[in-house]
Protein backbone atom coordinates (compact mmCIF):
# COMPACT_ATOMS: atom_id res chain seq x y z
CA UNK A 1 0.00 0.00 0.00
CA UNK A 2 1.35 3.41 -0.96
CA UNK A 3 0.55 6.11 1.61
CA UNK A 4 1.58 9.65 2.51
CA UNK A 5 0.90 11.50 5.76
CA UNK A 6 0.34 15.26 5.93
CA UNK A 7 -0.26 17.35 9.03
CA UNK A 8 -3.31 19.57 9.51
CA UNK A 9 -3.59 22.37 12.09
CA UNK A 10 -6.47 24.75 12.67
CA UNK A 11 -6.08 28.12 14.38
CA UNK A 12 -8.25 30.87 15.88
CA UNK A 13 -6.36 33.22 13.55
CA UNK A 14 -5.06 31.20 10.62
CA UNK A 15 -3.85 34.32 8.77
CA UNK A 16 -1.56 35.16 11.71
CA UNK A 17 -0.45 31.51 11.88
CA UNK A 18 0.49 31.63 8.21
CA UNK A 19 2.57 34.73 8.95
CA UNK A 20 4.35 32.88 11.78
CA UNK A 21 4.95 29.82 9.57
CA UNK A 22 6.37 32.09 6.84
CA UNK A 23 8.70 33.68 9.41
CA UNK A 24 9.87 30.15 10.29
CA UNK A 25 10.77 29.50 6.64
CA UNK A 26 7.64 27.83 5.26
CA UNK A 27 6.32 28.88 1.85
CA UNK A 28 2.57 29.31 1.39
CA UNK A 29 1.72 27.22 -1.69
CA UNK A 30 -2.08 27.50 -1.52
CA UNK A 31 -4.51 29.77 0.34
CA UNK A 32 -8.28 29.92 0.02
CA UNK A 33 -10.21 32.52 2.04
CA UNK A 34 -13.98 32.78 2.48
CA UNK A 35 -15.95 35.98 1.78
CA UNK A 36 -15.16 37.22 5.30
CA UNK A 37 -11.38 36.77 4.88
CA UNK A 38 -11.14 33.66 7.09
CA UNK A 39 -8.72 31.00 5.86
CA UNK A 40 -10.78 27.94 4.89
CA UNK A 41 -7.78 26.02 3.53
CA UNK A 42 -4.08 26.73 3.11
CA UNK A 43 -1.00 24.63 2.49
CA UNK A 44 2.55 25.48 3.53
CA UNK A 45 5.79 23.75 2.56
CA UNK A 46 9.28 23.55 4.00
CA UNK A 47 11.38 21.21 1.86
CA UNK A 48 9.29 18.03 1.51
CA UNK A 49 7.16 18.80 4.59
CA UNK A 50 3.62 20.00 3.87
CA UNK A 51 1.14 21.18 6.50
CA UNK A 52 -2.47 22.16 5.87
CA UNK A 53 -3.82 25.16 7.82
CA UNK A 54 -7.27 26.68 8.36
CA UNK A 55 -9.31 28.76 10.77
CA UNK A 56 -11.10 26.91 13.58
CA UNK A 57 -14.83 26.41 13.28
CA UNK A 58 -16.74 29.03 15.28
CA UNK A 59 -17.66 26.58 18.08
CA UNK A 60 -14.26 24.87 18.31
CA UNK A 61 -12.85 24.45 21.84
CA UNK A 62 -9.28 25.63 21.42
CA UNK A 63 -8.02 25.45 25.00
CA UNK A 64 -4.28 26.14 24.92
CA UNK A 65 -1.72 24.33 27.03
CA UNK A 66 1.09 26.71 27.88
CA UNK A 67 4.47 25.77 29.38
CA UNK A 68 3.93 22.02 29.10
CA UNK A 69 3.75 19.57 26.23
CA UNK A 70 0.44 18.24 24.98
CA UNK A 71 -0.29 14.62 24.12
CA UNK A 72 -0.12 15.30 20.38
CA UNK A 73 1.74 17.53 17.96
CA UNK A 74 3.69 17.73 14.74
CA UNK A 75 7.23 16.50 14.19
CA UNK A 76 9.35 18.33 11.64
CA UNK A 77 12.63 16.74 10.58
CA UNK A 78 15.28 19.27 9.54
CA UNK A 79 19.03 19.35 9.06
CA UNK A 80 19.61 22.29 11.45
CA UNK A 81 17.42 21.92 14.54
CA UNK A 82 19.02 24.86 16.35
CA UNK A 83 18.51 27.29 13.46
CA UNK A 84 14.80 26.47 13.06
CA UNK A 85 14.25 26.54 16.83
CA UNK A 86 15.88 29.99 17.06
CA UNK A 87 13.88 31.25 14.08
CA UNK A 88 10.58 29.93 15.50
CA UNK A 89 11.19 31.42 18.97
CA UNK A 90 12.20 34.77 17.43
CA UNK A 91 8.90 34.70 15.50
CA UNK A 92 6.85 34.17 18.69
CA UNK A 93 6.99 30.47 19.63
CA UNK A 94 7.12 29.41 23.29
CA UNK A 95 10.14 27.21 24.09
CA UNK A 96 9.28 23.81 25.63
CA UNK A 97 12.54 21.87 25.17
CA UNK A 98 15.59 23.80 23.93
CA UNK A 99 17.80 22.06 21.36
CA UNK A 100 19.50 19.04 22.90
CA UNK A 101 21.15 15.74 22.04
CA UNK A 102 18.98 12.69 22.70
CA UNK A 103 19.94 9.31 24.13
CA UNK A 104 19.47 7.90 20.62
CA UNK A 105 22.14 10.29 19.20
CA UNK A 106 19.95 12.79 17.38
CA UNK A 107 19.21 16.48 17.90
CA UNK A 108 15.75 17.63 19.00
CA UNK A 109 13.79 20.60 20.33
CA UNK A 110 10.14 21.36 21.10
CA UNK A 111 8.10 24.57 20.90
CA UNK A 112 4.51 25.76 21.14
CA UNK A 113 3.42 27.93 18.24
CA UNK A 114 1.72 31.26 19.05
CA UNK A 115 -1.63 29.47 19.57
CA UNK A 116 -0.22 26.66 21.70
CA UNK A 117 0.09 23.85 19.13
CA UNK A 118 3.08 21.64 19.85
CA UNK A 119 5.84 21.29 17.25
CA UNK A 120 8.80 18.95 17.70
CA UNK A 121 11.87 19.66 15.63
CA UNK A 122 14.45 16.96 15.13
CA UNK A 123 17.19 15.45 13.02
CA UNK A 124 15.84 11.90 13.27
CA UNK A 125 13.77 10.49 10.38
CA UNK A 126 11.06 8.21 11.77
CA UNK A 127 10.09 5.03 9.97
CA UNK A 128 13.51 4.16 8.58
CA UNK A 129 14.37 0.49 8.93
Amino acid sequence: MNAHLFGYVSYRDAAAALGWLSACGFTIVRRIDDDNGRVVHAEVRLGQAVVMVSNNDEDFDDTVLVDRPSKHGLYLMVEDVDALYDRAVAAGATPVIPPEETEWTTRRARILDPEGNEWSIGSYEPGQV
